[in-house]
């Protein structure tokens, strides 16, 4: 039996690691290179890198801090933010990375995602779905860091990444960002049964029991960023990686 993946999700901001409560509030828990070195100690499978402020600013991702992260990082290594051209995918993956992660790019520019396909393979590109619980339960994917609404369902937008040939998504339930108040397991169960491309779960994990429960609906890959960056109810620290959670909930 495959074992399930839990995947450390680490928020850059600047120079700096951050982690955010509903996509608001960064507060800063470490540098990225030791952050790195940590996660290399505890033999994590693989880990996500997004760049959060990017988009924000208007300008292209920190392509040496990149390529500074990837040299020390001895897991397979995924990076978004900022990715808006093949150019930007291709430079990134230059510099040692794995998986490029479009998420703005993917409703604006979707023809960029079918290039990046043909030239890099479906499985270095993944797009990254944020997505927003509206009024009576309706879900509706947001893009330009949660502040513009796309107007589409993240079942739709999933169906339609599918079809430009990405090899996995990465599903984010802006709403429980930073709360490990347990993931949104009626997102998931919707998305996952639309598509039959890899998804990446997040948002929400705070136990090992939220784990089980998305397993429970179908998750094969379960990423978590609060869990293991904060402890107590006002520290910031990088934590132990529980390496038998795989095991655990298989």
């Amino acid at each position: 039996m495959l074992q399930n993946r839990i995947i450390p999700c680490l928020l850059l901001k600047g120079q700096g690691l951050v982690k955010t409560t509903k996509f608001k509030d960064p507060k800063y828990v470490g540098d990225p290179i030791n952050a790195i070195k940590i996660f290399n100690d505890k033999e994590v499978d693989e880990l996500i890198l997004l760049d959060i402020s990017a988009t924000r600013e208007k300008r292209k991702p920190n392509f040496q801090l990149i390529e500074e992260v990837a040299s020390e990082c001895f897991m397979p290594l995924a990076y978004g933010g900022g990715i808006h051209t093949l150019e930007d995918a291709r430079r990134i993956l230059k510099s040692g990375v794995e998986k490029v992660i479009f998420n703005t790019a993917a409703w604006k520019s979707p023809e960029v995602i079918r290039q990046a396909v043909n030239e890099f393979g479906s499985q270095a590109v993944v797009v990254s779905i944020d997505v927003k619980r509206k009024l009576l339960g309706r879900y509706e994917v947001f893009v330009e860091c949660a502040s513009t609404g796309t107007g589409q369902t993240p079942v739709d937008f999933a169906k339609q990444m599918q079809e430009l040939g990405v090899g996995e998504l990465f599903l984010n339930a802006i709403d429980r960002d930073g709360t490990m108040t347990g993931y949104d397991l009626e997102l998931i169960s919707k998305t996952l049964h639309s598509v039959d491309i890899p998804v990446i779960v997040a948002g929400g994990a705070g136990s090992i029991a939220d784990f089980k429960a998305a397993a429970n609906v179908g998750a094969k890959a379960m990423a978590a960023g609060a869990m293991f960056v904060f402890h107590g109810p006002h520290r910031a620290v990088l934590i132990t990686y529980p390496t038998s959670i795989s095991e655990d909930i298989c």
